[in-house]
């Protein structure tokens, strides 16, 4: 086995599920997201991690700075661990996406849909397969962690899990929540998806 990458989804901010962030600056961690963090920080306390790699938004690297640091290892910045530019969305609440055809297009059909001023999800995969399949060759027979976004880790596990980008609903990544891709001879094999520490990766009814 070349490399097993830990996709880590940054902790709780107060904006995910109210409002589009994107890579908007000073979103941060709020107090649920802290606590979520040292949960994450306990489960992966005694995995040997090589390398610790972040998004560079505010939310990305306050989740694997703590990571970082439990490890003895610097945080080292990728851009393609970056969350989605959403173009012209960017900043807009839900509610107020829910009211744009071109938002609900989008989510029926992410292979080929545009989105405003932005990056299309095709893309994004596409950035984000090329530097994981840096990351495995670089570090090989070792295991890292790559703090990103629930949209960008996403498109990683749909590309593992050979699945097209339109499915992209039928595959969760909560906050916090950890996704594992192991490569074998250069090939994807995924191991784990929205695992989440201390607690089901859901919400009983």
């Amino acid at each position: 086995m070349s490399a097993v990458v830990l996709l880590i989804r940054h902790g709780v901010t107060d904006a995910v599920g109210v409002r589009l962030t994107s890579r908007l600056p000073g979103v941060t961690l709020n107090a649920l997201g802290i606590e979520q963090v040292a949960q994450v920080c306990d489960r992966l306390r005694d995995l040997p991690l090589a390398a610790v790699y972040s998004s560079p938004l505010e939310r990305a690297r306050a989740t694997a700075g703590p990571i970082a640091r439990g490890h003895v290892l610097d945080v080292i910045e990728l851009d393609a661990l970056n969350e989605v530019d959403f173009g012209e969305w960017t900043g807009l609440t839900f509610d107020e996406l829910s009211r744009r055809p071109a938002w609900a297009r989008f989510n029926a059909a992410r292979a080929s849909a545009d989105v405003p001023g932005g990056e299309r999800a095709a893309d994004v995969q596409r950035r984000i397969v090329a530097a994981l399949d840096d990351l495995q060759a670089r570090h090989e027979g070792a295991v890292i962690a790559a703090v990103s976004h629930g949209d960008v880790i996403r498109a990683a596990v749909l590309h593992a899990a050979g699945a097209s980008l339109d499915l992209w609903h039928r595959f969760e990544v909560s906050p916090a929540s950890i996704s594992v891709i192991a490569y074998a001879a250069g090939s994807p094999r995924l191991l784990g998806v929205n695992e989440v520490p201390g607690r089901f990766a859901f919400d009983a009814p």
